[in-house]
């Protein structure tokens, strides 16, 4: 038996509302270009529309000019989708909560999750969305994941019941030197004062 060993996100697809109101969240809220649009291949009524979320992968959505807005919380069943959750740079992260206002959308206030920062606010079906910007940078050659995973190994040696800043921080150290060759022997935290 052997794996099958994936590269990262291809597309998600979404359930949309008609045409134009998923436009309008997908690009006129979120910013995600429109870049492909063509009918459901496995139903002729339907719609599908193409997004790049930013990162050249896809996200796309069925829509059908019979399905409208409503603003209930879509299902949390067991298998149901709870939240999307997209990247934004910090200095977008902090306007966001102005940016939804002015459009008339609730949301729920910036939540601090350590690692991170996030908002979230429903798309127009309910649909929860998150938008978070972490709050450190890995280092060159590293990835959010694998600082991730080293901050996870340190919060579990210290009995730490979720991943700090202090975490993120050690963890970007022990990356840096894992990864990085210096020139001198000891390479310890020093006092030149």
């Amino acid at each position: 038996m052997q794996k099958i060993q994936t590269l990262g996100v291809h597309h998600i697809t979404l359930t949309g509302a008609d045409r134009q109101s998923s436009i309008d969240f997908w690009e006129g809220v979120l910013g995600m270009p429109f870049i492909f649009d063509q009918s459901n291949l496995d139903d002729p009524d339907e719609g599908h529309l193409y997004f790049d979320p930013g990162d050249g992968r896809l996200i796309t959505i069925f829509t059908n000019e019979n399905r409208k807005r409503v603003h209930n919380r879509t299902p949390m069943d067991p298998g149901c989708v709870h939240h999307l959750a997209f990247e934004v740079d910090r200095a977008m992260f902090d306007q966001v909560p102005a940016r939804l206002e002015a459009r008339g959308i609730g949301h729920s206030g910036v939540k601090d999750r350590g690692f991170m920062h996030s908002i979230y606010f429903k798309d127009p079906l309910g649909l929860l969305i998150e938008l978070a910007c972490y709050t450190f940078i890995p280092p060159r050659g590293s990835s959010h994941a694998e600082v991730m995973l080293e901050a996870h190994k340190l919060r579990v040696a210290a009995g730490d019941d979720h991943i700090q800043r202090q975490h993120l921080a050690d963890a970007v150290v022990k990356i840096v030197e894992r990864g990085q060759a210096s020139l001198s022997d000891d390479r310890g935290a020093k006092n030149p004062y």
